[in-house]
């Protein structure tokens, strides 16, 4: 009985296609979800991206293409597909520019990706190939912890704020060339080193003093009554009644935070980008005063 071989044609054409995995990281509320950035590079010359990508995410290709011209590298004359898995989860801005270009590198060959699966990447891209501050750095340091890789490569304005998590190394970084030295081993990076938060000695509540409310007892004891036993409570009245004065002083009365709710609160900054220049664990309880024209939707998520 004669066995059928093989057609050569077919296996000429696997060896044709290279197939690069890079991992990055999508944040939904204050909790990520690392993402697998599939690329192959293959005979043709259109540019694929799937996976539930937003057009944030779907204008990459121009950045990539031009900061790849900029830094030296090139983009390959064939067909790109990439996809970025898994594919039900939506991919929001342009935080995935890096992981999505260091994968085309290593797909055409421009690239050692031994050592791209043991990092979460994340970086917007200039186009000149400069590395943009990106959102949620410090949930997808959590998140790369929890499944043990070895570090997070971030933009250098994010480092800081990733570094507060302990137990990952941080790898900040200013350029896609920089990246791509410290992955093909030309180069060393040293991770981002932080202090340890401390709550045992926090600074004083300054900015707005319980003690300079005066009179308003009722509604002061009110607020210290919700603030002992941890209760909601709402304030109503006319326009120039100091509610918001004495809300925006209710903080100063609250016991500080501890390590979780700190992280917590930090987590939900840092999704927000209000983390500001220090990028520092938050030590105070937070305020947010809304403008009396918010709708009720917008009251109710703010109130949970």
């Amino acid at each position: 009985m004669s066995v059928s071989q093989p057609d050569s044609s077919v296996g000429s054409l696997r060896n044709t296609i290279l197939l690069t995995k890079v991992y990055g990281s999508a944040v939904n509320g204050i909790n990520a979800t690392t993402i697998t950035v599939e690329v192959t590079v293959v005979q043709g010359i259109k540019f694929f991206l799937v996976g539930l990508p937003d057009n944030a995410v779907k204008e990459s290709q121009q950045r990539i293409e031009s900061a790849l011209l900029q830094t030296g590298f090139r983009m390959p004359g064939k067909k790109i597909v990439v996809n970025m898995a898994p594919a039900d989860i939506r991919k929001e801005g342009s935080a995935y520019d890096l992981p999505i270009a260091l994968g085309i590198l290593a797909a055409s060959g421009q690239l050692n990706d031994t050592r791209l699966n043991t990092y979460i990447i994340m970086g917007e891209l200039s186009l000149d190939g400069t590395l943009l501050p990106v959102r949620g750095s410090l949930p997808m340091a959590v998140q790369a912890l929890k499944e043990g890789f070895e570090g997070i490569i971030v933009p250098l304005q994010n480092a800081t704020e990733a570094a507060i998590v302990e137990g990952i190394n941080v790898y900040p970084a200013q350029t896609i060339t920089e990246v791509v030295r410290f992955l093909e081993g030309q180069i060393e990076i040293a991770p981002c080193k932080t202090e340890p938060p401390s709550f045992h000695e926090l600074d004083s509540f300054t900015e707005s003093d319980f003690t300079d409310v005066k009179g308003q007892s009722g509604m002061k004891r009110a607020l210290e009554i919700a603030a002992a036993g941890g209760h909601n409570v709402l304030l109503i009245g006319p326009p120039g009644a100091g509610k918001t004065m004495l809300a925006r002083r209710l903080p100063g009365i609250l016991p500080p935070l501890n390590t979780d709710e700190a992280l917590e609160t930090t987590k939900i900054h840092s999704v927000a980008g209000k983390l500001g220049k220090t990028n520092s664990i938050l030590r105070h309880r937070p305020f947010r005063s809304p403008h009396h024209t918010i709708s009720e939707f917008v009251v109710l998520m703010l109130m949970c």
